[in-house]
């Protein structure tokens, strides 16, 4: 396994530990629903933040510290072939939520209904960019 298909794993894994939950208890509404600025909301969503740079900091570290001739090794050819294949995924589901969280949703929607829904688009862009990578370093190992 290469050291970029590590990283990709760290921050598909990261994603999924992290906002997995947040965007759970945000659909079952265990958060009061005030309007902006809803300190609660605010707060839940930067420990998530915080939690996911700790995860992926201290993941890197080791991934350098583990396989140190790896990190150093410049992308080859696969990898940037696996890099714009992951991007070009990931930009069609960010624009698609870009689009309903501005263009549709501001007709129905307000607050934290349009926050956490850029929130999840975004995040699941990220997810799609790294599962494409994944599944793409998979494919060609095998």
């Amino acid at each position: 396994m290469s050291y970029r298909e590590r990283t990709a794993w760290l921050s598909l894994i990261a994603m999924v530990i992290t906002f997995g939950p947040y965007f759970a208890i945000v659909a079952a509404g265990f958060l009061p629903s005030e309007g902006i600025p809803n300190l609660r909301m605010l707060g839940w969503y930067a420990a998530v933040a915080m939690t996911q740079v700790l995860i992926l900091g201290v993941g890197r570290l080791y991934l350098r510290h583990a396989f140190p001739d790896d990190a150093r090794m410049p992308p080859d050819e696969r990898d940037r072939e696996i890099t714009g294949r992951a991007v070009t995924s990931a930009y069609y589901v960010l624009i698609f939520g870009m689009i309903l969280v501005g263009c549709i949703m501001p007709f129905d929607s307000n607050g934290w209904a349009i926050v956490n829904a850029a929130i999840f688009m975004i995040a699941g862009a990220e997810v799609v960019r790294y599962g494409t990578a994944v599944i793409s370093y998979r494919r060609q190992s095998s």
